[in-house]
């Protein structure tokens, strides 16, 4: 009679099974590389400097892993709950319009000091608020939380694009963006480009997460609820407030996009600056094994992907940027739904090694 599988040891969960994973994604991507006839090493070596070949590249792939952090974490924090969080874009989308309207409101008269934690706090609250409509509707009506946080997203765009439209459009503008903020709002600029001091709120992020999943009985509560939901209860814990909380704070770990985009870059509010991020974030929450230490590695993977691809593209004509949004897909497709795919391959390699 032939033994189960055992288990995987920890560090091979961790660790080897998502390496594997990027590395089938990557074979697969230098076999679409080299059909349209470029040497597959050459791509690779261009993706690489383009993401980590100077300071200016390196500060670019770095802000892009900002984000990526930001929106892996808000599903990391839901996930453990038991709760799957699409909403990631729409609540970086309204998270972000919270940050502009606070500076809008106040830019003219507060300093820095005053304005920046302000706008960072308008940011996580408008987030939590537009993650809270979902997380009540399942917790106290029964809808499903992913079926309602897809929905949120697209009444976000609408509404924003109603609001840039015909509201806060700056005056004479024939674009729809705000009038600019004022300098008092700006986050602190690094390498002299796109990368800011939201890089030091996001790392700060990935420790209050850890801490507070790990280390608290909020959290311990939070995780009980994701593995058994009726030992949770058993425990005294109120599931539907449990929700609300979980949801909370995905959506305010979501909002802080808003934060980087509007005050680290564009220093006022404009349309789709979200840019995917809350769905890219669903892929580095599964490739961070929803740590958050795995979560900011995957970050930093899929910045080098967005900053290096966007060089592809410029240096080999025939990689197209579609063909970029195709490889940073299929990392995704091995990292999020074929995440299993090597597992009955490592476990029957580890039983090999040990002893029956």
């Amino acid at each position: 009679m032939r033994n189960p599988r055992r288990p995987l040891p920890a560090w091979a969960d961790i660790v080897l099974l998502p390496l594997i994973n990027i590395a089938l994604a990557f074979v697969t991507v230098s076999i679409i590389v080299r059909i349209n006839g470029v040497d597959p090493f050459h791509a690779l070596r261009l993706l690489v400097v383009g993401a980590l070949g100077s300071p200016e590249s390196i500060g670019y792939t770095l802000y892009y892993a900002t984000n990526f952090i930001f929106t892996g974490l808000a599903v990391a924090v839901a996930f453990h709950g038991g709760l799957f969080n699409i909403g990631g874009e729409g609540q970086a989308y309204i998270g972000g319009l919270g940050c502009g309207l606070a500076i809008l409101a106040l830019d003219r008269y507060l300093p820095a000091w005053a304005m920046i934690p302000i706008a960072i706090l308008a940011a996580a609250l408008f987030g939590a608020a537009w993650a809270a409509v979902p997380a009540w509707l399942q917790a106290w009506r029964g809808s499903h939380i992913v079926i309602t946080t897809i929905m949120f997203n697209f009444v976000a765009a609408a509404l924003m694009v109603y609001l840039m439209v015909n509201v806060l459009i700056a005056p004479g503008s024939m674009t729809p963006q705000s009038r600019n903020f004022e300098p008092s709002s700006f986050l602190p600029a690094m390498q002299g480009n796109a990368l800011n001091l939201s890089l030091g709120l996001a790392l700060v992020c990935c420790l209050a997460v850890w801490i507070f999943l790990w280390r608290t009985p909020w959290g311990y509560a939070l995780r009980t609820m994701g593995h058994n939901p009726e030992a949770a209860v058993y425990a005294g814990t109120d599931l539907r407030r449990m929700t609300m909380v979980a949801m909370g704070i995905s959506g305010g770990l979501a909002g802080f996009v808003g934060v980087n985009e509007l005050m680290g870059v564009h220093h006022r509010i404009v349309l789709d600056f979200p840019a995917g991020y809350g769905f890219a974030g669903i892929a580095v929450a599964l490739m961070g094994r929803n740590h958050p230490l795995g979560i900011a590695l995957a970050a930093l993977l899929f910045g080098i992907l967005q900053q290096g691809g966007a060089e592809l593209a410029f240096e080999i004509p025939t990689i197209t940027r579609e063909m970029v949004v195709v490889i940073q897909g299929l990392v995704i497709l091995f990292s999020g739904a074929l995440v299993q795919l090597p597992r009955p391959w490592l476990q029957m390699l580890f039983a090999l090694r040990r002893p029956s």
